[in-house]
């Protein structure tokens, strides 16, 4: 019984299917097509979402106490989404300045987004356009019922004739009727990640850094060059087994990166050993 009132389902909206003509076609590939944008963007958005910020930060500020901006780099880096790459970006002042680390950000922040909303457009237009082009194929279905009809009317031939053109605007509904609650549902998930990286920005928003480098010339020009620089706090020597100096600053107020002060003002390179950023 149960089987033969799915298969008689079946029939009938084949059945319906052919009888609405080209423009049920059209609207059916445009809902398989949106149906297919919806899932691949409910996939893309539902796998970079598995992950918080404040879990990652929580990583971050183990990471920092272990060994600092390099060992939370490497602990951060597999979870590979939008706030990962952005607190990434972050961890990297001292071996950047603040604007170029700013910019990096920014750059990260639009590609991520364009991969987010990317092709819904797309959906938006599918879920607008459905229904009109059904009303379409209502129309001219009724134009050509009464058309053929002519002066001989019928009103079996004319019910059957406005059943076949309501066909289309069926079919239009349904698509559209099918969709826009995957595209609400994508639009919120996409608000939550941009949330996440409204967070991580102000998470990362470092307060002031400690730094250890290796210079291997020129101590006392390093030291004075360094002194010297915007938003360097103190400078002194050290004697450790891969580092000889260390560096205070407040990230915010840092113009130019370590290794740039250093190269531009004595001519001589340097390597940052150990990099600890705090809030």
């Amino acid at each position: 019984m149960l089987i033969e009132a799915l298969t008689g389902g079946i029939n009938g909206i084949i059945e319906m299917f052919q009888d609405g003509g080209i423009i049920t076609y059209i609207i059916t590939f445009l809902g398989i097509w949106g149906l297919l944008i919806s899932l691949q963007k409910v996939f893309y958005l539902r796998r970079i979402s598995k992950v918080d910020a404040t879990e990652i930060m929580g990583t971050v500020t183990v990471s920092m106490e272990k060994g600092g901006a390099i060992e939370a780099l490497k602990n951060i880096s597999h979870y590979k989404n939008p706030v990962s790459r952005i607190i990434s970006e972050a961890l990297k002042i001292g071996y950047k300045n603040k604007t170029e680390v700013e910019e990096s950000m920014e750059q990260i922040f639009i590609v991520e987004v364009s991969k987010m909303t990317k092709n819904l457009s797309t959906l938006k237009t599918i879920i607008e356009i459905a229904p009109f082009l059904g009303l379409i194929g209502t129309v001219l279905g009724i134009w050509m019922t009464f058309k053929s009809l002519g002066v001989n009317v019928s009103s079996t031939t004319m019910a059957q004739g406005i059943y076949v053109a309501l066909i289309t605007t069926i079919a239009g509904l349904a698509v559209a009727i099918l969709l826009i609650p995957i595209n609400t549902y994508i639009k919120g998930l996409i608000d939550e990640e941009m949330d996440k990286i409204e967070l991580a920005t102000k998470m990362t928003n470092w307060s002031y850094a400690v730094v250890k480098i290796r210079v291997y010339e020129k101590m006392p020009c390093v030291i004075e060059a360094l002194q010297e620089a915007e938003g360097i706090v103190s400078v002194r020597e050290i004697s450790e087994p891969y580092s000889n100096v260390q560096i205070s600053f407040k990230p915010s107020m840092l113009e130019k990166s370590i290794s740039n002060i250093i190269l531009e003002k004595c001519d001589v390179k340097s390597e940052i050993t150990e990099s600890k950023l705090k809030q």
